[in-house]
């Protein structure tokens, strides 16, 4: 995938006509991708560049008020724009300019569409528990299956808070465990007994089937969409 860097509208020789073309590329990819129902990491990393340019005009009035400057580095963390001073250059911020009002909505649109698939998926994706699900559901077992692979793929998760800007999060870290192929004999239940007997460190785990009938790239989209549903689940119905 083309990649852009944090400030790839500010970077090198400042053209509106060179930045449109490097975004135009890279969307281009990002759309092609879209259209192949492959999601991750295309889509984090469009919204993280939207939500880095629209962080950038944001600034632009104490731009106005302070330049002349550049940026010369990014603060992921603190979200700090820094800055370097540098000569007056009115044409600089015009072009500048020109390149954010041009590039903000064509990344909106394809920020659109990849929420547009984002949210058919996890429509299309419905989550069980199997058996009888224990307090402490923090950590356990996700069954993935979709409608044309005849197994079904099992991951160990574990559900994690962290804070940000005075802010909690929740989120998941998932573990490639082993496959099933489907059959009379490897139901749900029997998986979930087949993993107790083979992983004594979960004794009682909470177990989930998270399945859908039709077909997904599972790496790129099912995976990734499954996990956030499964963290949806059990915030809402089973803390």
């Amino acid at each position: 995938m083309k990649v852009l860097s944090e400030t790839w509208f500010a970077d090198g020789y400042i053209d509106f006509e060179l930045k449109k073309y490097t975004l135009l590329a890279y969307l281009q990819e990002i759309n092609h991708c879209f259209r192949e129902n492959k999601l991750y990491p295309q889509l984090s990393d469009l919204i993280y560049h939207y939500n880095n340019l629209v962080s950038f005009r944001d600034t632009k009035k104490f731009l106005q008020q302070q330049f002349p400057k550049r940026i010369t580095a990014v603060n992921l963390q603190r979200l700090q724009i820094l800055y370097e001073q540098i000569a007056a250059d009115d044409e600089l911020m015009e072009e500048l300019e020109y390149i954010i009002q041009f590039s903000l909505p064509e990344m909106n649109g394809a920020i659109q569409g990849g929420t547009e698939i984002y949210e058919f998926v996890e429509d299309q994706l419905n989550i069980t528990p199997v058996g009888i699900v224990p307090l402490d559901s923090q950590e356990g077992y996700m069954l993935l299956c979709d409608g044309h692979a005849a197994d079904t793929r099992v991951y160990q998760y574990r559900l994690t808070i962290f804070e940000r800007h005075d802010e909690k999060f929740r989120g998941i870290h998932t573990q490639f465990i082993s496959t099933y192929i489907r059959s009379l004999a490897n139901t749900q239940q029997s998986i979930k007994s087949d993993l107790i007997r083979n992983f004594r460190e979960l004794p009682n785990p909470a177990v989930y089937t998270v399945e859908t009938g039709l077909v997904f790239p599972v790496e790129e989209t099912l995976l990734p969409i499954a996990k956030r549903l499964l963290v949806k689940y059990i915030t809402q119905y089973a803390a």
